[in-house]
């Protein structure tokens, strides 16, 4: 099954985007499947794609040396799976496993890329929303350092 414009608007992550904007982003996409337990990427490894989540979760984890990966943050249906393929040096932040089975459209990185240096206006929505998703992520991230310091005992003036 073909992914449709119709598809892509109702993608909480793409709201707003008009007809035209999302009818240049259609032929950039693909449907996948990920098997609960797959790994999806790893971190460091080359990033050039993104995926709109539609069914499923996916943990975001961190390589911890000498640990199993620490996980940050638990995404859902609805939500938007990498920002890394949009800045250089392209490579993952973080890792990524489906817990569940996972349907989700994929994105090619670098046609996005290249559309969005086409087409500022629709580049500058783009580039917002990933800017957004990636200050969510952090602040994700961080609190769930703190909750793990917290459980641990240690106080933020002993870091």
């Amino acid at each position: 099954m073909f992914v449709t414009a119709d598809m892509l608007a109702d993608q909480p992550f793409l709201a707003g985007l008009t007809e035209h904007q999302l009818t240049r982003l259609t032929p950039l996409t693909s449907r996948t499947m990920f098997h609960a337990g797959n790994r999806i990427f790893r971190q460091g490894t080359p990033a050039d794609q993104f995926w709109l989540i539609t069914d499923g979760s996916v943990y975001l984890d961190h390589e911890v040396p000498g640990y199993d990966n620490f996980v940050l943050e638990s995404l859902r249906s609805g939500s938007v799976l990498g920002w890394s393929w949009l800045f250089p040096p392209y490579r993952w932040h973080f890792g990524a496993v489906a817990v569940t089975t996972t349907h989700a459209i994929t994105f090619n990185g670098a046609l996005v890329r290249a559309l969005c240096q086409q087409d500022p206006a629709l580049g500058y929505e783009l580039t917002s929303r990933f800017l957004g998703v990636m200050g969510e992520r952090l602040q994700a991230a961080r609190s769930r350092l703190e909750d793990c310091q917290r459980r641990l005992g240690h106080h933020h003036d002993e870091l």
